[in-house]
């Protein structure tokens, strides 16, 4: 144990998800109106889902950032305090809406809409050292989101790391299609590095799959590639690890499975669980978290998460 009040600190791409789905959802100009089966609006925010279901399995979690003074701001506040996360560090923004993302859902692809609003707020000023060495650990998530952070985004993780916390990324997608702001003095600092097999791809600048993987894993400690219905690989050193998952249940949309499972992956990682279980929680958490709608709605709590439990004496 620790005498650290947190075990997570993650910055907040904080924004609410609008959720439309149908059998055909594209849009058509010239005011064409067209209608869609269903809708939600849930909080979103990969960083957000991922610390929602992080304290959900029993991990004591600090989220930093900034929401608008409106409803989907109070939406985002509400929802993290529901799910055990700590949010005396998410303060509201006078002047500045709440992030929002369109998702677009049709059968198990979607495209998604994003304004960033009060998401990209952070300054680097806003990162106390008190504030990072009050965790044992930094997850940092939507890096190209986060654009007030990006120039300084190096120098963070190397102070989390001079102040003795691990630390994980989760870049996400970049808009821009930039990949890089000095990508390779970054992975010095980082622990685990979580990406998507399409992310990898571009995080490594290698088309092929295989090649990504050579040159990431070369980089990094400890590389997790999320490869959706194929489940998830894990690299340390020379060793190869892969775990399978099984389809989720059907009514799903896949929102959040991926941050839901980085959350249960740095769970079991974090509680010094063998990597071969830790791909299991990681896979598991996922996979409940597609089988609804929204990132959050299916996310398992800690007692149904066996490979978490404490073991018998």
């Amino acid at each position: 144990m620790t005498d650290k009040p947190f075990d997570l600190l993650v910055f907040a791409d904080a924004c609410v998800d609008l959720i439309l789905r149908d059998d055909d959802v594209q849009p058509q100009f010239g005011q064409v109106e067209k209608l869609v089966a269903d809708y939600e609006l849930v909080m979103g925010g990969s960083c957000c889902i991922f610390a929602a279901q992080a304290a959900k399995l029993g991990l004591r979690v600090a989220i930093l950032g900034r929401v608008g003074d409106d409803a989907p701001g109070q939406l985002i506040i509400d929802a993290l305090a529901e799910s055990g996360v700590d949010t005396r560090y998410l303060s509201v923004h006078p002047q500045l809406r709440t992030g929002l993302t369109v998702h677009l859902v049709q059968g198990r692809d979607r495209a998604m809409l994003t304004h960033l609003g009060a998401l990209n707020a952070l300054t680097r000023a806003d990162i106390t050292d008190q504030l990072l060495a009050s965790a044992r650990h930094l997850h940092y998530g939507s890096l190209y989101l986060q654009s007030g952070l990006l120039p300084d985004w190096v120098t963070i993780l190397r102070r989390a790391k001079q102040l003795g916390l691990t630390t994980s990324l989760d870049t996400n997608w970049d808009p821009q299609q930039v990949w890089d702001y000095d990508l390779a003095s970054g992975l010095r600092y980082v622990d685990v590095l979580l990406p998507n097999e399409q992310e990898a791809q571009h995080l490594s600048g290698r088309s092929d799959f295989a090649a990504a993987v050579e040159r990431l894993r070369a980089q990094v400690p400890l590389l997790v590639i999320k490869r959706d219905l194929r489940g998830a690989v894990v690299w340390q050193a020379e060793r190869e690890i892969s775990h399978t998952v099984e389809p989720a249940p059907a009514g799903g949309d896949g929102i959040g499975a991926g941050d839901s499972f980085a959350a249960g992956f740095l769970a079991g990682w974090l509680g010094n669980r063998p990597l071969e279980a830790c791909l299991a929680i990681g896979c598991q958490c996922g996979r409940a978290a597609a089988s609804a709608v929204g990132g959050t709605r299916g996310q398992p709590l800690l007692r149904d998460v066996p490979a978490l439990q404490p073991s018998p004496l």
